[in-house]
């Protein structure tokens, strides 16, 4: 099997590191395209496709967390500690909660909950839909929900 030259290895390098630290950096849950729309012109010889990838690498190794659909597209988070998140159900924003506001119900080792049921928990998910502050002074829309709620 051939090697690929160094200056290959070290690109791709250099991408997946821009990736990684571009999703840590924001706040804003971004979707794989925006990502890609942020580092193009970083990176000309960016794909979608190779953003993709990392981003699925990156779930698996546990570097990012998916918070689901919302508008259509698939959101990530580089913060990978439990955090619950504000979604607006009408223009697909979302927050962090700061989580002193939020009642947890196991502490962050894990542990068990559910009485005689005995449920161990292994790490939990908190969200919160509704209006953010622009949208609640909005009229409101005809059309169908922004988000798409998993079941």
């Amino acid at each position: 099997m051939l090697s690929e030259p160094r200056t290959a290895r070290k690109k791709r390098s250099l991408q997946r590191e821009a990736i990684l630290e571009l999703l840590r950096s924001t706040g804003s849950h971004p979707g794989a395209q925006w990502v890609y729309d942020q580092l193009r012109p970083l990176i000309p010889g960016l794909s979608l496709g190779t953003v993709y990838r990392n981003i699925s690498f990156f779930r698996k190794e546990g570097q990012v967390n998916s918070l689901g659909v919302i508008n259509g597209e698939e959101r990530f988070d580089g913060v990978t500690e439990p955090h619950p998140h504000l979604v607006c159900s009408r223009c697909g924003k979302v927050f962090d909660l700061p989580k002193e506001q939020v009642e947890v119900l196991t502490d962050r080792r894990g542990g068990t909950w559910g009485g005689d049921a005995g449920f161990t928990i292994d790490f939990h998910r908190t969200v919160f839909y509704g209006l953010c502050g622009l949208c609640g002074r909005r009229p409101p829309d005809t059309g169908t929900p922004a988000v798409e709620r998993a079941v």
